[in-house]
């Protein structure tokens, strides 16, 4: 008999052992694949990083601040703001307080009226002193209609805020609970966004390491089938082992948590993207700075982001690395989409040349997120939900998020110390 178990080697899995651990628990997880980190993952190849989709992390998220050590993963920030392209036009839509070097090009940005990027102001020193959960908490109407509701134009919404939130909650039609807009927009402006020096899996990386430091066990390539919670037991089989737990932690994918607790209410619905990949010679890169590139005209691509200007770590010298990422999975084989991608970006940057941007890899991430419509917290399951000692962690107890991710191993482990 062991003292807890934790099914699944993500983001909340390797929280919740973490806590347990330090609690003075002796703590086993078991993760089905070969390495941790579940939806955050990072590859390499000549010389290029390539995360798993177009993934960041918030710096001002509480629970980013709380369980990683930041400054060990070497963050490489993007430029607040962005850049908000379309044929023949770019324009600057930056946060001046934050970049005061950017505040001519914010200012003169016809793309944004003057009044909107006054309710933007307005709504930063409103939303500052409010709690992050207190705003969870609230909500309850789309992206849209609050943003309706805040006075902010169609032009507004079109051109700025259906893309950037579009990629943020991967719904361009802004259909996310106004919460996600309100905590995001908070923590955008009071932290910066970053990818790591190595690329995002050393985040997971990290969070193992400190887990095993503070004395649980990682055990890779074994899947836990079976969870039983009943009276102050936890049963847990492991391949054709079975395993007698204190405590156990369900920490998988959606579905798979289903099926290993049948407990309803666990959101299996996705939400998906594509990202794409692509090189370009450094003498030939169009100038876009660290700032994400908004198609303002249609969504695909709905957003590029030049991933080597930020972190030059992440292609070889002399190189660019760039990601596109569509929303949904198109159907479009590969080679189509990256003729989307090309024309695009050809289209914002005419003065610049093309001919060399080289496709390297194609991400198809069916599952990134679970949808989140008005109210949706209302139907999560919580984390105490399973029989017996047995609790859920993952962000589908919280809100789709990394944010929500590290919280719910917390919080499960809390509930079972």
């Amino acid at each position: 008999m062991t003292d807890a178990v934790v099914a699944g080697g993500g983001l909340a899995g390797l929280v919740a052992a973490r806590h347990l651990a330090e609690a003075g628990l002796d703590v086993t997880v078991f993760e089905e694949r070969d390495d941790v980190g579940g939806r955050v993952r990072t590859a390499r190849a000549d010389g290029y990083t390539f995360d798993r989709g177009f993934q960041v992390i918030f710096s001002a998220y509480p629970a980013v601040q709380r369980e990683l050590d930041v400054e060990a993963l070497s963050p490489r920030p993007f430029t607040p703001g962005a850049t908000i392209a379309r044929p023949n036009h770019r324009s600057v839509l930056s946060d001046p307080l934050r970049k005061p070097t950017a505040a001519p090009q914010t200012v003169f940005n016809r793309e944004v009226r003057t009044a909107d990027k006054l309710r933007l102001f307005r709504l930063q020193r409103e939303l500052a002193d409010r709690d992050p959960e207190a705003i969870l908490d609230g909500g309850g109407t789309t992206i849209a209609d609050y943003l309706g509701r805040k006075g902010f134009s169609k032009r507004f919404v079109e051109r700025f805020a259906a893309p950037f939130y579009g990629g943020i909650t991967l719904d361009r039609s802004l259909g996310t609970d106004s919460a996600v807009f309100e905590y995001t927009y908070k923590m955008l402006s009071e932290g910066e966004i970053f990818v790591p020096a190595d690329g995002m899996q050393a985040m997971p990386e990290q969070l193992a390491d400190r887990a095993v430091a503070a004395g649980a066990t990682i055990e890779t390539g074994r899947a836990v089938t079976g969870v039983r919670g009943e009276g102050d037991e936890a049963t847990v089989e492991v391949g054709s082992e079975t395993l007698t737990a204190d405590a156990a932690v369900v920490a998988t994918d959606p579905a798979t948590a289903t099926e290993l607790t049948a407990v309803d209410g666990i959101p299996t619905d996705a939400l998906g993207c594509v990202t794409q990949y692509f090189s370009l010679p450094t003498s030939m890169a169009p100038k876009t700075g660290k700032r994400i590139v908004l198609n303002a005209a249609d969504e695909r691509p709905n957003t590029v982001a030049p991933l080597s200007a930020v972190a030059s770590e992440y292609a070889p010298e002399g190189m660019e690395l760039y990601s596109a990422t569509f929303l949904g999975i198109p159907e479009e084989d590969d080679e189509t989409l990256a003729s989307e991608v090309r024309e695009a970006v050809g289209s914002w940057y005419p003065e610049a040349s093309f001919g060399d941007l080289e496709l390297l890899r194609t991400d198809r991430v069916p599952f990134a997120q679970f949808p989140q419509p008005p109210g949706f917290r209302d139907s999560l399951p919580d984390p105490d939900a399973p029989a017996g000692p047995v609790a859920l962690a993952g962000d589908y107890t919280r809100w789709s998020s990394i944010q929500g991710a590290l919280e719910s191993g917390r919080v499960a482990a809390d509930l079972l110390a």
